[in-house]
């Protein structure tokens, strides 16, 4: 599946999570860790179980529906009967943390994938192992509680967090799974959130995280290929056929010497494309 926007609602606030699958969001995640105050966990918790058993609340098939957890048994105890959850996010995620959450999730025969975000240093230091784990299907890069960690300042320009950042989607490249960038916190710049989903996709990123409805569509704005890149690759991409069937290695296209990496690189300009595109 595309996850071009994986947008949090409050655990706490059923009504939100109720709607958040109409925002055109491609994830929805009900949020049961930061999101929530300490005395309105176990509130957030039942809350969540009660919708995802709620035999009204029918998201459409292509939208995925995942929660957050906190703590990964009381958690996953009380999502054990949930009838449409299709992913779980493991915050602060290390290679102690997936593989707790895998067998949490194993134990309660929940077969579900991970979305691993990596937030932490020990993460980041372990971000090849997270990736590889066979439950995890994406890496999400939360830099706000990375700075945290580091004891770091945040910057509009973010080269506090850039190492760490690229780190987490290479190692995602590495194991063949998606990459999600970290949110964009000033929910009235979308000038601002435009020009940082560009700079993540120019570094790999398939998606980003959001924090609020209004943000969805600059994303998905954000993230669609200019209309000169699309008509390169579907040229690159007829003559790759061409040269299938002519059985060529390599091939020219408008004097540009096309090859493996270049057609890779056209088919995942054609994969962000909208599906009115």
């Amino acid at each position: 599946m595309v996850r071009r926007t994986v947008l949090f609602s409050p655990g706490d606030r059923p009504e939100m999570c109720r709607k958040a699958p109409t925002t055109g969001a491609d994830t929805v995640v009900f949020d049961l860790e930061d999101a929530v105050a300490p005395a309105r966990k176990a509130d957030a918790r039942a809350a969540v179980a009660d919708l995802l058993s709620d035999p009204d609340f029918d998201p459409a098939a292509e939208v995925e529906v995942a929660v957050r957890i906190a703590d990964a048994a009381t958690d996953l105890d009380a999502l054990a009967g949930a009838e449409r959850l299709d992913a779980v996010m493991v915050p602060k995620a290390d290679a102690e943390a997936v593989p707790r959450a895998a067998d949490a999730l194993d134990a309660r025969d929940l077969s579900v994938p991970i979305l691993a975000l990596i937030e932490t240093a020990t993460g980041v230091l372990d971000a090849r192992e997270v990736a590889a784990h066979t439950a995890v299907d994406a890496c999400c890069f939360g830099a706000e509680d990375l700075a945290a960690d580091l004891g770091a300042t945040r910057t509009a320009g973010g080269t506090e967090v850039l190492y760490a950042r690229e780190r987490v989607v290479l190692t995602a490249r590495a194991a063949g799974i998606d990459a999600v960038d970290t949110v964009f916190t000033d929910l009235d710049d979308h000038e601002g959130l435009r020009e940082e989903t560009r700079f993540a996709a120019t570094l790999g990123y398939d998606g980003k995280m959001a924090v609020h409805p209004d943000q969805i569509g600059v994303v998905h704005d954000a993230l669609a290929p200019d209309p000169e890149a699309v008509v390169w690759a579907k040229r690159v991409l007829a003559a790759r056929d061409e040269a299938d069937r002519e059985e060529r290695g390599v091939f020219e296209v408008d004097g540009e010497m096309i090859d493996a990496p270049l057609i890779a690189r056209a088919e995942r300009i054609l994969a962000r494309v909208p599906d009115d595109g």
